[in-house]
């Protein structure tokens, strides 16, 4: 039978469930709150990646998907066990001190909402009776904060690669967590409700301090201008993608990773991944100027040889096909599967 809404107060010291995904999400997470039992004894948390234009439909599909009410998160808002609460769009969701805390802080990985402050904040939080869940996406989003999870004791938990529509996230979180458990979407549910049910030790006395944690979730929240004061941060010889500020590399586990003076942070894949984009669309702009000065040059050799300045006309001309030599190169760079002019003409 469901829990009635006025019994779903988490009591203090309860378990939480923070879920992340991202490409091919939705469809696991319909089937993962399809089989959570009704009385499951924990809050879950949802962060999935969407633009910050979305209409924000994710609550009321997983609401109709199982037994759980879903909701979108508010802020200050009290976690309550047995209800799912979705990150709005454009906004992080953390938790702390059994609330839910939304920021515009800093985007990480290019996301916000975005999964590792969630993990990070969980992990700070609740230690052993934190659960973390990743499912279908791209790239590495999650791995990072699974990891931190997992170290501060809470279990982690990894969609089936074989089951994920797209399985870079959840592979790239399994190499970061070797021992989190794999289910398909279908037997999520029921698994995360067998974790919650369990025992819970303590933290880890090697990784009981959580203060540098807690300076990665207020870097978040909005809470610290900067990520100079992250313990064992220091300056790499990378920018960032977004402000062009310098990125600090901010040590594991069990990777490093990068933050900049104002917070966005980046995985290595991810930063990889966001330059290869700043660098194509540079290469773009390479192009169209040097198009542009070809054409210009070429007009302006036709109005000097109409003039009869037929050796100026000619230095024109000289200029425009170095310009359109030049922009074959790039296009070159821009589309290597095709031929370039010169393979063209030397067939």
């Amino acid at each position: 039978m469901p829990v009635p809404q006025e019994n779903r107060s988490t009591r203090p010291g309860g378990h939480v469930v923070v879920v992340g995904a991202s490409a091919g999400g939705v469809e696991a997470l319909r089937k993962l709150v399809a089989g959570f039992p009704p009385d499951l004894d924990a809050a879950v948390v949802v962060v999935l990646h969407i633009p910050r234009t979305s209409p924000g439909a994710l609550p009321n599909i997983l609401d109709r998907a199982g037994p759980l009410p879903a909701e979108a998160a508010r802020h200050r808002a009290p976690l309550r066990r047995g209800v799912v609460h979705v990150a709005p769009p454009d906004h992080h969701v953390l938790v702390e001190d059994g609330r839910l805390l939304l920021s515009t802080g800093p985007m990480e990985n290019g996301h916000r909402p975005a999964i590792d402050p969630l993990f990070r904040s969980a992990a700070a939080s609740h230690g052993p009776r934190a659960v973390g869940v990743v499912l279908s996406g791209t790239r590495d989003d999650g791995a990072a904060g699974l990891a931190v999870l997992a170290e501060q004791g809470g279990a982690a938990v990894v969609q089936d690669l074989d089951d994920a529509m797209y399985a870079a996230m959840p592979g790239n979180a399994l190499e970061q967590v070797p021992d989190a458990l794999v289910r398909t979407a279908d037997d999520l549910g029921a698994a995360i409700a067998e974790l919650v049910r369990r025992p819970v030790g303590p933290r880890p006395p090697a990784h009981a301090s959580v203060t540098p944690l807690r300076a990665e979730v207020s870097v978040a929240a909005t809470d610290r201008p900067s990520t100079e004061d992250i313990a064992g941060a220091v300056p790499s010889p990378y920018s960032c993608p977004h402000c062009h500020g310098v990125l600090f590399e901010v040590p594991g586990p069990p990777r490093p990773r990068f933050r900049c003076r104002v917070g966005h942070a980046w995985s290595p894949e991810s930063l990889e991944a966001d330059q290869a984009t700043g660098v194509e669309n540079a290469l773009w702009v390479a192009l169209r100027a040097l198009e542009e000065k070809a054409s210009l040059v070429r007009r302006l050799a036709d109005e000097a040889h109409a003039h009869g300045h037929h050796l100026s006309a000619e230095e024109y001309r000289a200029r425009a096909r170095h310009a359109e030599g030049q922009a074959a190169q790039v296009r070159a760079l821009l589309q290597p599967g095709e031929p370039t002019t010169g393979e063209l003409s030397s067939g």
